[in-house]
């Protein structure tokens, strides 16, 4: 398979690619564009591989992007580029337009164009798989759970942009007749994902001996997916995914912000101070809720495990150490980040981020 993947040196993407790297049927295309979140560090250990190549790109520019499909002639897209964090889309929502739907729609009309040209072989084993993110469903109450067939409602600049990408791929499909594949996901954590996401900023604030600050009363629930589980399910999807369906992706780790914030804390003290003096109440500090808080996600993953035979490895328990774990052990790799995020908000071109 030749894939290319978009945004794949961001969180989720830069897992995706390692998993593919390692596999010797497949090659990857890497476009990204390189902005804040993302991190070649990220596939140091895949970048010198003759199955993986990286080209910095912006997938709005569509002659690039042509040119890239008709160089690579890939089977496979795995399209992940995206502006991706709710508070950024609450002080300016202007990126998350021009990434999230104008580069969804610039993709789209490349791959529509490309797939045209191949053979009826190639049409038949050609897949866009848009990887997409439960918010757009909105917010659940105390119970109940996301399925394939929940209404949208997306109630963040984030999640409508996100929204509007996941209409237009399934439109390419029904109007055009491209082979497209959608999944949703919970929110997703593990090793290099961008400190201000809430289980690197509260590990990294622990570690600091910092205050924790947490939105509202903390009563909000997510549903956690180890970054590692979700691109084993992605690669499960483009591979023996229907085409025109979609796929909820969940790692059945349903667990409050402050009770999460409290397992993150716990842990840092476990691993690194081997202090038990310090009491959680002393370092949480509850802060002004974020506009539009969803409160709760819930994925309903059956689908997947069903039809795919995916089911994700990681208990919160055995994800959350492991990846304060590398947290502790790899300062060096963050501490740049973090300088480089405390520069954007001094100078007041964002905000310190403090949740999912």
């Amino acid at each position: 398979m030749r894939i290319i993947v978009t945004g794949g040196a961001g969180f989720i993407g830069s897992a995706v690619c390692r998993l593919l790297a390692g596999r010797d049927d497949c090659e990857i295309l890497n476009i990204d564009k390189l902005t804040y979140a993302a991190d070649l560090r990220a596939l140091e250990s895949v970048s010198g591989q003759r199955n993986y190549r990286f080209c910095q790109e912006d997938i709005c520019n569509r002659d690039v992007v042509e040119k890239l499909f008709a160089d690579f002639k890939p089977t496979a897209v795995m399209h992940l580029a995206a502006e991706s964090h709710v508070d950024r889309s609450i002080d300016g929502p202007a990126a998350f337009v021009q990434t999230n739907i104008v580069g969804t729609f610039t993709l789209l009309e490349v791959a529509r164009t490309y797939f045209d040209t191949l053979t009826p072989a190639g049409q038949s084993a050609f897949r866009f798989h848009h990887i997409s993110t439960d918010e757009v469903y909105g917010s659940l109450g105390d119970d109940g759970y996301f399925t394939e067939q929940t209404a949208y409602a997306p109630n963040s600049p984030y999640s409508a942009s996100k929204a509007s990408s996941d209409h237009l791929a399934r439109a390419w499909h029904q109007t055009y007749g491209l082979p497209v594949l959608i999944s949703n996901c919970s929110n997703n954590y593990g090793p290099y994902q961008f400190p201000e996401k809430l289980i690197p900023l509260m590990t990294i604030k622990a570690l600091q001996g910092g205050k924790l600050p947490v939105y509202g009363t903390g009563m909000n629930t997510r549903d956690w997916l180890h970054v590692d589980d979700h691109a084993e399910a992605l690669f499960a999807i483009l591979t023996r995914g229907k085409v025109g369906e979609k796929y909820n992706v969940g790692g059945g780790n349903e667990v409050r912000n402050i009770d999460l914030v409290r397992a993150v804390f716990e842990t840092v003290r476990q691993l690194k101070r081997g202090d038990q003096s310090g009491r959680f109440e002393d370092v949480l500090e509850f802060v002004e809720d974020r506009p539009g808080h969803d409160w709760r996600y819930a994925i309903d993953a059956t689908k997947m495990r069903d039809e795919l035979g995916w089911s994700p490895k990681y208990s919160f328990d055995t994800g959350v150490r492991q990846t304060v774990q590398w947290y502790v052990d790899h300062q060096s790799w963050w501490e740049p980040l973090l300088k480089k995020q405390n520069a954007i908000a001094r100078s007041g071109l964002g905000t310190e981020k403090r949740n999912d």
